[in-house]
């Protein structure tokens, strides 16, 4: 608790002083709904001209898409320059979060705060539109929405595992933005499609490698379509646990080489 009370109080700070620049903060808030809303209906298009994409209809791929979408705005709200942090190592920022009397990933979790409400209200439009077309047409019941925050709650906490183990390589190679455009960025815009219109070798490695499949893809088998059971959604969780612990033991062994070497 004392530490959430710190990163609440780390939070408040971070937009106090973006909020001077107000309109750069609405700005860059208004961008990211825009280009959401864009690559969604380049899906859209794409389902509405063909029908269903390998047997999965426009209500269920909109839902895969809304369900990464707010774990991703999730992710990038409550810890968004952990996605940056090869600036930190790079412009030597980093060396004054060391000096912070809180632990060094807090205190960079909390930079930059963004609210992310433009990509909060597109995604929470798509994921009501699409679950009320699957409730009127039987597809799935009441008992989806909570099993839905869930999952998107899930998601958030893997992909800011994911993101945190990228990030984590730049202790030892520095420059990371190309494996943060395979393990983030491409990965990402691959999950919000159905797995099944890739080749096997490419659901390997998007449920193994880079298990980004574990945030949206595999508990939506039992929550649309009821395949399985329900442990999909244990199965997702327990993923989810190990990624991110993984991510937090890489992360505290290159942060302790960054203060050993003085880098």
């Amino acid at each position: 608790m004392k530490w959430i009370h710190m990163y609440v109080l780390l939070v408040r700070a971070s937009i106090r002083s973006r909020m001077q620049y107000k309109f750069n903060f609405w700005f860059s808030t208004l961008m990211a709904a825009v280009i959401s809303v864009v690559e969604f209906l380049m899906l859209a298009v794409i389902l509405l001209k063909f029908g269903h994409i390998q047997g999965w209809s426009l209500a269920e791929a909109g839902y895969l898409y809304a369900i990464l979408s707010l774990s991703k705005a999730i992710y990038r709200m409550i810890a968004s320059d952990v996605h940056h942090l090869e600036n930190y190592l790079v412009n030597g920022a980093l060396d004054s979060l060391l000096l912070r009397p809180v632990p060094v990933l807090l205190a960079l979790m909390s930079q930059n705060f963004s609210i992310r409400l433009g990509e909060f209200i597109q995604g929470t439009a798509i994921l009501t539109i699409c679950m009320s077309i699957m409730m009127r047409s039987g597809q799935i019941e009441w008992t989806a929405i909570p099993l839905t925050i869930f999952v998107i709650l899930s998601g958030a906490v893997l992909l800011f595992a994911i993101g945190l183990l990228t990030a984590s390589a730049g202790f030892w190679v520095t420059r990371i933005e190309e494996l943060q455009n395979i393990t983030e960025d491409a990965a990402r815009t691959a999950a919000q499609y159905p797995m099944t219109i890739y080749p096997k070798w490419m659901q390997g490695v998007l449920l193994s490698i880079i298990p980004i499949g574990f945030a949206n893809y595999i508990p939506s088998l039992y929550i649309l379509r009821h395949q399985s059971g329900i442990w999909l959604i244990g199965l997702s969780t327990a993923i989810t646990a190990v990624v991110f612990l993984i991510a937090l033991r890489v992360w505290k062994i290159g942060i302790s080489r960054y203060q050993s070497t003085g880098s």
